[in-house]
């Protein structure tokens, strides 16, 4: 009886010490996983600590960049026209000497001749830069390129022709900028009342 007795006590003994050893276990596994999982977090936090100073670093550059075009659209536009005032200062140069010689010179053909070069270089340089100028005068009128500033009866020509050029217009790479100045036709009342009286008689 008391060998069977110290059995039973030694197989207690031997499942308690398994008991104890397996929950050590379970205690050391969980404080390795606890310790792998701290460690994928503080690694994570690191690469999201990288990830807001490569966005704060990229946020500056654009910025900057930002300012820097900001910056030379604005110095462009200062000087943008640079190139043009130079092409147009020969020009001024001649007009000056051309109201010099006025006053020195009796030759009145010879200065207008002068003047007239100078123009014409001017509209030429002008047109380089895409600055034209468009016929009116006998055009058939249209208030996209045409502003009248009167109207005259005219049984000559069609009704809204362009009778005479009052100001130029000027286009600037097809865009009309500033529209002619003209006087427009229009037929008398005589005129449309004939052409009104052969249509019935031919009808």
């Amino acid at each position: 009886m008391e060998k069977e007795k110290d059995l039973k006590d030694n197989k207690q003994q031997e499942q308690e010490k398994n008991t104890e050893k397996e929950t050590t276990m379970d205690k050391q596994g969980e404080k390795e996983a606890r310790a792998s999982l701290e460690e994928k977090l503080e690694q994570k936090e690191k690469e999201l600590a990288e990830c807001k100073d490569k966005m704060l670093r990229l946020a500056a550059e654009l910025e900057n960049f930002k300012k820097r075009v900001e910056r030379e659209k604005l110095e462009h536009m200062k000087f943008a026209l640079e190139e043009f005032a130079k092409e147009l200062l020969p020009f001024l140069d001649n007009l000056e000497r051309a109201i010099a010689l006025a006053k020195d010179t009796k030759d009145m053909e010879k200065m207008i001749e002068g003047i007239e070069l100078t123009l014409s270089g001017y509209f030429k340089t002008l047109e380089r830069f895409g600055l034209k100028t468009f016929a009116a005068e006998g055009q058939r009128f249209d208030p996209n390129y045409h502003e009248a500033l009167s109207v005259e009866e005219n049984s000559d020509v069609e009704d809204n022709t362009v009778l005479k050029e009052l100001l130029r217009g000027y286009t600037l790479h097809d865009r009309v900028i500033r529209p002619a100045l003209v006087v427009v036709s229009k037929k008398n009342q005589s005129d449309n009342q004939k052409e009104g009286g052969q249509d019935e008689s031919s009808a």
